[in-house]
């Protein structure tokens, strides 16, 4: 059953209210999250408009994409009856991050299993934030140790507590996860109809483990828009492709009439799906230096902090395609999906964490992230 939400929107339950009565969900997220419009950025690129959705405030102890996911992945961990929850993720994985500053707002332990990434001064940070918000950090070279271990703490946790955790994907990227970008995409129609905003022309958004994107695209359909959504690309091709974003569409359009029968169905949006590939550069969390552009770009006209990523990526895929004069006439929204809450990392040594992640201490960051360092720096 859902839990009551208080003082906050969930655009989902209005427009589906059998959802609300069969869903798990647990209210993490201040919603509705605001839209602005970068008129600065826009005038500088030389384009009419540029709206921005704010979800890097989407919570008051952290912002960002992966809260709206984890108020139904968490909130199914909590119908579960669960005591701990296990995720994947990079070593300075955000979603890893998000996930234990919540879980241990819910009272749920939280084990981050975690692999191998370019280094930069963000891994670092979180990594910190992540132990110092009660995280088990388990870092292997591979993704097949990490299943060995995977397996390892969940025999421990039964002999110890008699019950298993509750295991959330990478990215928070299923299913029940992908709900919380359904809502989203309903969300913004709400402002949409209340003239907060016009319809955009296109979105702009970052595609990782998709399901922000695909949650979006179904969430127009449902909402009677045609929207394209540009996802870019910013993670390799197996995390990030057509197939799995049909798969991904499918899988939660069944998730969501298996709770509700009211829901119509859905078939994958061809149109409304714009998967863009040429900004990802060498390798996942490798910085390029059109997205250090675009982070520079948007903190000097609009005072913003973006990464070299995910949300760097996306942006320099709108920056790029305003040269070429693509944008022209258009209304254009970027789709912000990172925090911007400071967190606290308990003033604590590197030499606190587990042995397996002080190399991303003493080891030298990637060369770009000199530039994106200073751009992060707080003014």
């Amino acid at each position: 059953m859902m839990t009551e939400v208080k003082g906050t929107a969930r655009a989902l339950f209005e427009h589906y209210p059998g959802l609300a009565q069969t869903l798990a969900h647990t209210p993490l997220a201040d919603l509705p999250a605001p839209v602005a419009r970068w008129e600065g950025f826009a005038r500088d690129l030389d384009v009419d408009a540029v709206w921005v959705k704010c979800d890097d405030v989407t919570g008051a102890i952290y912002g960002g994409n992966k809260v709206r996911k984890l108020e139904f992945l968490l909130g199914r961990a909590v119908a579960a009856g669960a005591g701990a929850v296990i995720t994947f993720g990079a070593a300075g994985s955000n979603h890893a991050l998000a996930t234990a500053i919540y879980a241990r707002a819910l009272g749920l332990d939280a084990c981050s299993m975690l692999v191998p990434q370019h280094n930069a001064h963000t891994v670092r940070r979180n990594l910190l934030r992540g132990y110092a918000a009660g995280a088990l950090l388990r870092h292997h070279a591979n993704k097949a140790l990490v299943a060995v271990d995977v397996a390892r703490q969940i025999r421990q946790y039964w002999k110890k507590h008699g019950h298993l955790p509750h295991l959330i994907p990478p990215g928070g990227t299923s299913p029940i996860g992908i709900v919380g970008y359904v809502n989203a995409a309903l969300e913004l129609a709400d402002q949409i109809a209340a003239g907060e905003l016009p319809q955009p022309d296109r979105i702009y958004v970052a595609s990782g483990t998709m399901g922000t994107c695909v949650g979006l695209c179904l969430g127009f359909q449902l909402a009677g828009l045609a929207i394209p959504v540009h996802a870019i690309r910013v993670t390799r091709p197996s995390f990030s492709n057509d197939e799995r974003a049909r798969r991904l569409h499918t899988a939660t359009v069944k998730h969501l009439r298996a709770h509700d029968a009211s829901v119509p169905e859905a078939a994958f949006p061809d149109a409304g799906f714009v998967h863009r590939h040429e900004f990802y550069g060498e390798d996942y969390a490798l910085y390029t230096e059109a997205s250090v552009a675009a982070v520079r770009r948007v903190r000097e006209t609009e005072g913003v902090r973006l990464e070299g990523t995910y949300t760097g990526k996306a942006l320099a895929a709108l920056m790029a395609d305003a040269a070429q004069g693509a944008l022209h006439g258009q209304k254009v929204l970027f789709w912000n999906t990172y925090n911007s809450r400071e967190v606290e990392d308990g003033g604590l040594m590197y030499t606190a964490l587990p042995e397996a992640v002080h190399r991303y201490f003493e080891e030298a960051v990637q060369a770009l992230d000199v530039p994106m360092a200073q751009l992060l720096a707080p003014r």
